[in-house]
């Protein structure tokens, strides 16, 4: 049997502008899709603190250090500037694997700067 898991989190990030007109996506500051090891053109999970909205696209890597966060295409309707969001991915692990995994989460300030990566340690696992 396979478990998804969490793989990956930027938590906390700001929207900073959103594009209706684009064909779809969310773009994402380069420097924290790498610092959890999310690629360009991974699915993430999108979460939106302020209204609610969750919905499911695919990230595109913006300048690195630009603090960018953008909802584009259709899914810019579901945050305006200002919004916060909650980004994930997931994996498939298999049952040796899963109590082993730690997912990587970057925390960041208003601006989309880190101030904190860190990884969760599962508790409660035997």
């Amino acid at each position: 049997m396979h478990r998804t898991l969490l793989a990956a989190k930027i938590h906390s990030c700001t929207i900073t502008d959103a594009n209706l007109q684009y064909m779809g996506s969310i773009s994402i500051d380069e420097l924290l899709l790498k610092a959890v090891g999310i690629v360009p053109y991974e699915q993430v999970h999108v979460v939106n603190v302020n209204n609610g909205e969750r919905f499911v696209t695919y990230a595109i890597a913006a300048e690195p250090g630009s603090g960018a966060i953008e909802l584009n295409g259709a899914a810019a309707r579901l945050g305006v500037k200002g919004d916060k969001l909650i980004i994930m991915t997931y994996a498939q692990f298999d049952e040796l694997a899963a109590p082993q995994h730690h997912p990587q989460v970057v925390i960041v300030d208003d601006l989309n700067r880190i101030t904190k990566l860190q990884s969760y340690i599962p508790t409660g696992l035997n």
